[in-house]
């Protein structure tokens, strides 16, 4: 299978992406910037709740119930409503606690606001679950095979770029410590590797 991440961008290269910079009121590099680094912290956090006990069954089940790709048939359309109460609900689920400590540390790498980059993974989160269950049911996956592909496709994005490899480490820490800083760093260094 192609990368995830870039299949994903690909759905969301051209008109797509403009109307994520006007729903955000960023320029189209600031936006493009915060997709590339959101991405790999979504499918990231999907790999480990896979790798968790019972996981991946919970994953398959929520594709299968709610997730059945057709978002990708109007991205346009779906952008166009702006954040989603969904999307905010699929957030608190993948990232839970650690979900302001991404968004500021995504908002610190690409000069975003924090709402900003609330808002923008509330948009992508739908989306890349809409693109996993596309996927799950042309591949025929279940939910070991769909744990195994998130967790192939996690490593693979750590090994091309180290910064996510120590982000992910990180984000798996309990410390109440503020990581904000060194995310945005690791961050700001894994955009500017591209």
């Amino acid at each position: 299978m192609d990368d995830l991440m870039q299949s994903i961008v690909a759905q969301l290269s051209g008109a797509p992406m403009a109307q994520l910079s006007s729903q955000l009121g960023t320029d189209s590099r600031t936006t493009q910037n915060a997709v590339q680094a959101a991405l790999p912290l979504l499918l990231g956090a999907l790999a480990k709740n896979s790798a968790a006990s019972g996981g991946a069954d919970a994953l398959a089940s929520a594709l299968d119930r709610d997730h059945d790709g057709s978002i990708l048939d109007d991205i346009g359309g779906f952008l166009a409503g702006g954040a989603s109460s969904d999307g905010a609900a699929i957030l608190g689920h993948i990232l839970g606690k650690r979900e302001p400590t991404v968004e500021a540390g995504i908002g610190k790498a690409t000069g975003m606001q924090t709402d900003q980059t609330a808002q923008l993974l509330q948009m992508l989160a739908p989306i890349v679950l809409g693109y996993l269950g596309r996927q799950k049911r042309q591949q025929g996956m279940n939910a070991g095979t769909l744990g195994e592909l998130l967790g192939t496709q996690s490593k693979q994005a750590q090994s091309q770029n180290p910064a996510l490899s120590a982000l992910a480490s990180l984000l798996d820490k309990d410390d109440d410590g503020s990581i904000v800083d060194d995310l945005g760093g690791m961050l700001g260094s894994f955009l500017s590797g591209r």
